[in-house]
């Protein structure tokens, strides 16, 4: 890696850690030239625009992400071990110490919900990749027999997705201890669910008695 590539990997790791506290549109050239020691033209050099800048945050995120979440999720056992091992380390990523603020992809979801550009479309393709990992993390589970055949994977996603935001959002914002035991008791009922055919599943509403 070059002298300049090593520069530029420093200054993201730099934004990425400030825009976890004060978000993507808090980190200007600006701002980031006075926490990281440099000129704003030097900064201009790696990054001609806030939306470059934005979007390498992201990048570098994303690539974050894959190795700390992904890979070594995947190393795992087909199935169910897998659909753990992402779950846990999704849990891990949050407190991960290069983001101080938390969740980068929790905060930028916020401010970029509307926000048309190619710094939300770059946001908007990875959350659809991972979304993507765990759907098909859950189909592998299903091919293995750990999960039920008539499991909709799409819909375990979505919910494994919303539990994980769920945890994250109370955990920074309420400094709620309960939420991580709270977040894997819904995890452990979705799959409770995932391995429980809708042919055996009880009724909710069971039938009248004939007298």
């Amino acid at each position: 890696m070059s002298k300049g590539e090593d520069s530029r990997k420093e200054i993201v790791a730099s934004a990425l850690a400030m825009a976890s506290e004060v978000g993507l549109e808090g980190v200007t050239i600006g701002a980031l030239a006075e926490r990281t020691g440099r000129s704003k033209s030097g900064l201009f050099a790696h990054f001609g625009s806030k939306e470059e800048l934005q979007i390498a945050i992201l990048d570098e995120a994303v690539d974050r992400f894959v190795s700390l979440v992904v890979s070594p999720a995947l190393k795992e056992k087909r199935g169910l071990p897998r659909v753990r091992a992402l779950f846990e380390r999704w849990l891990a990523w949050a407190r991960a110490d290069f983001m101080p603020g938390g969740c980068i992809f929790m905060a930028a979801t916020v401010e970029l919900d509307d926000r048309p550009g190619p710094t939300r479309d770059r946001l908007v393709s990875s959350e659809k990749d991972w979304l993507g990992v765990l759907s098909g993390a859950a189909k592998i589970a299903v091919d293995e027999g750990h999960f039920r055949p008539d499991l909709d994977c799409d819909q375990f996603a979505f919910e494994l997705y919303a539990i994980a935001h769920g945890y994250h959002t109370l955990a920074r914002l309420f400094r709620d201890r309960a939420s991580e035991k709270r977040a894997r008791a819904a995890f452990d009922r979705l799959l409770r669910d995932a391995t429980i055919s809708t042919e055996t599943r009880p009724s909710a509403r069971p039938s009248a008695k004939h007298h």
